[in-house]
């Protein structure tokens, strides 16, 4: 790894401490400068397989685009929340500050949160976030991030979450797969 002088420069005028050694360059750059008095101060020993996975991330968002990946998150944000609606299940963020990565979902009225979250662990393999803090057991965390927000994923876990709460006894009005598939029909 190197730095231009003005990196450098830019390193050392920062006003807050790095929070995480994984990729503290002030350390890095402490030990060069170091070198020519003879007492380097040792840094660390970088997680290599973590600098290689984040140059990997780094190249798959570089060939599908900056602004193509936001779309994507995003249509698929959306095709999730009309399921949801669909269902008459309702989100607990407002849509203007919604992100299209983390979706929370409020849960129903007598449904068992962790038996739900098991179903669709157990029969489908598809994980989803308990609430923390206030809203353990009040809503669901449901990611779509990088390689996982897909149009199939998003499909997949209505299908999944409607087989999930019809044995909780909930009657959906609509199939949130139904309202999803529109919407991408719509949206392509």
């Amino acid at each position: 790894m190197t730095f231009s002088d003005r990196a450098v420069q830019k390193i050392k005028s920062r006003k807050t401490k790095v929070g995480s050694w994984y990729l503290d360059t002030s350390l890095l750059t402490a030990y060069w400068e170091d070198a020519g008095s003879g007492q380097r101060a040792y840094h660390h020993t970088a997680p290599i397989t973590m600098n290689y996975g984040l140059h990997e991330a780094l190249r798959i968002v570089t060939e599908e685009g900056l602004e193509a990946r936001a779309l994507r998150h995003e249509r698929n944000h959306r095709a999730l929340v009309a399921g949801i609606e669909a269902m008459w299940l309702s989100m607990l963020v407002a849509p203007a500050h919604r992100l299209w990565t983390l979706n929370s979902v409020r849960i129903p009225e007598g449904v068992d949160d962790a038996r739900v979250r098991r179903r669709l662990l157990e029969e489908f393999n598809i994980e989803i976030g308990g609430g923390l803090g206030v809203f353990k057991g009040k809503v669901w965390r449901i990611g779509l991030m990088g390689a996982g927000s897909t149009e199939n994923n998003v499909l997949l876990l209505l299908a999944a979450l409607e087989k999930a709460l019809k044995a909780e006894g909930c009657k959906l009005p609509e199939s949130g797969v139904s309202a999803a598939d529109d919407f991408y029909s719509a949206n392509e």
